[in-house]
């Protein structure tokens, strides 16, 4: 595959976004894509740079479980938002917004070509939409907590931001409170953060999806989950469970630390842990594609080619301006 270069001509540079289910194949696309933009002998990663969009590989120590690109692979092509935060901490949906922003700032300033790669649905919305997303209210849901009837919450909803009541049913606990835990914490109505996420508005970042056969993902999660214990995943866990301070709510609930973590409470056996982790990741990988399934805006590619080849396809769909060979 040959080197891909942007001619200044071109305006703002461009974007591209691979997504799809888990063990899809997506950060060997984003690799080749990048090598297919390389730049310059001495600047060899000057054409493109990989933006993470995964909820877990922001977490410093959590290397094995959530595969993150090695050493190597990080030398070579820039890559941005992994490695960001201590697994000590929780690492929020605004923060990691505010981050993906900063990145693709600074990657349009050198004129590169921002390749965002991950399969964290929600994250990857609120960087492709730039989602208006409402904070948190501690306060204000412990004081709606103390109400046990749904519905009469709901009609207090309704009476505030009658928009938001019409958009949930009135027995949907989780979003009726944070529905009101915005409205009242904020003072401003749910309803007016934007269209939510049931909109595709046109954006300026092309989207590849790679798809397989559900049988193909469920082999890959199978294996991957076998390499990724070869490779020590038990001993980074328990590492990660020695560790002081201990590991936050969000980093401890990622899929394989999970499982292994009850293991070692003594809680299920190995294998059972094993088999566990398996299988909440192939039931994730299916929610993973429902999610992206619904967004028109994408294009969907098989993805039982190589890399490459992908790679090649998804620059002839998401970079049509570029220059030809």
């Amino acid at each position: 595959m040959s080197g891909r270069s942007l001619p200044d001509s071109q305006g703002a540079p461009e974007r591209l976004a691979i997504v799809g289910p888990t063990a899809s194949g997506k950060s060997a696309v984003a690799l080749a894509i990048a090598r297919c933009l390389r730049g310059s002998e001495a600047d060899p990663g000057g054409g493109a740079e990989i933006v993470s969009v995964d909820s877990m590989q922001v977490y410093r120590e959590m290397d094995i479980g959530t595969d993150k690109p090695s050493a190597l692979v990080r030398a070579e092509v820039p890559h941005h938002l992994v490695d960001v935060a201590d697994p000590s901490e929780d690492y929020s949906l605004t923060r990691f917004q505010e981050a993906a922003r900063q990145a693709l700032a600074d990657i349009a300033d050198r004129g590169r070509v921002a390749v965002l790669v991950g399969g964290t649905g929600l994250y990857h919305r609120a960087v492709i939409d730039d989602l208006d997303i409402p904070g948190r209210f501690p306060a204000t849901v412990a004081e709606l907590e103390n109400e046990p009837d749904t519905p009469a919450l709901h009609r207090r909803l309704a009476e505030l931001d009658p928009v938001a009541a019409t958009r949930m049913e009135p027995t949907n606990r989780r979003r009726v409170v944070r529905a009101l835990e915005v409205t009242v914490g904020s003072g401003r109505p749910f309803s007016s953060y934007g269209p939510g996420l049931g909109e595709y508005p046109p954006g300026g970042i092309a989207q590849i999806g790679l798809s397989l056969p559900r049988p193909e993902i469920d082999r890959r999660v199978e294996e991957r989950f076998h390499r990724l214990m070869a490779d020590s995943l038990l001993a980074e866990v328990q590492a990660l469970a020695d560790r002081r301070p201990p590991l936050s709510r969000t980093a401890s609930q990622a899929l394989g630390y999970r499982e292994l973590l009850a293991h070692l409470r003594g809680e299920m056996s190995l294998d059972e842990a094993v088999v566990l982790a398996i299988r909440r990741t192939r039931r994730f990988a299916r929610r993973q594609e429902r999610w992206f399934r619904r967004d028109p805006r994408i294009v969907w590619l098989p993805a039982d080619a190589a890399p490459e080849a992908l790679a090649e396809q998804a620059l002839a769909h998401g970079l049509p301006r570029r220059l030809p060979t």
